[in-house]
């Protein structure tokens, strides 16, 4: 037992202790909740945009008069769904290759890249969690703005938005946790995240199993944590219905 204690202290001091190998790790991990952040940042505003057009496509269509409104209505819905089909159908890692080496190839900055490219892929998520938000009020709360004398626009603001995302808060809270494990694939870009981090370890000493699970440990830490804060919330918001 004795020995195989000291072989496992001399395996963590190898990863983890020598020349400060735990650095890499620790600035990846820094990198990952940068990356994470800032691109739910962009997803929420993709998403809020893409999720109104659409449900005002769906709410409005009908009883619109055909003309220049009608016609730009339809277009902006059109252009939304190829938006949501082609990146909820495609894979990440694919996306951000793409972003890397197509659209940003003369850019250096691989976290501005990295940002982007999960933005716009859960921008795509975030619409459609919203959208099912806004679709789930009842019309009787439109009709109830139009009768204050809001008009759609105002009706939208400050009546359907506000109950639509208290309604999908837990969900956008979910999306956040998908989002912070999906940053994991950065290293295609050799962007130097948590799990490149202990990657570059792994390399450094050809002991996969301490920095891999130390990684593996980390992400589930994290998610446990923000699971716990979106249970918290979703409570907060149901005894808030009482």
């Amino acid at each position: 037992m004795n020995e195989w204690f000291e072989t496992q202290k001399a395996k963590f001091i190898l990863n983890f202790i020598d020349d400060n190998r735990w650095k890499y790790m620790w600035d990846g991990l820094g990198v990952t909740l940068k990356v994470t952040f800032f691109a739910l940042l962009i997803g929420l505003v993709i998403g809020f945009v893409i999720a109104i057009i659409r449900s005002t496509h769906d709410k409005n269509i009908e009883n619109m008069r055909k003309g220049p409104g009608w016609v730009l209505m339809k277009i902006a819905n059109a252009l939304c769904q190829i938006y949501l089909t082609v990146i909820r159908g495609t894979p990440v890692v694919v996306q951000l290759l793409i972003a890397y080496f197509i659209i940003f190839v003369s850019s250096n900055n691989k976290v501005f890249v990295a940002v982007i490219a999960f933005g716009i892929n859960s921008g795509a998520y975030v619409a459609e969690i919203v959208r099912s938000g806004i679709m789930s009020i009842d019309n009787g709360q439109t009709e109830a703005g139009r009768s204050l004398g809001l008009n759609f626009t105002q009706t939208m603001i400050y009546i359907i938005i506000p109950q639509a995302f208290k309604n999908v808060l837990p969900a956008l809270g979910n999306e956040f946790i998908v989002l912070l494990k999906e940053t994991s694939v950065s290293g295609y870009i050799a962007l130097q995240d948590l799990t490149k981090g202990a990657d570059i370890i792994r390399g450094r000493t050809f002991d996969a199993f301490m920095p891999l699970i130390a990684c593996a440990a980390i992400y589930l830490i994290m998610v446990m944590f923000f699971s716990w804060l979106v249970n918290k919330l979703e409570r907060r918001l149901r005894n808030s219905d009482h």
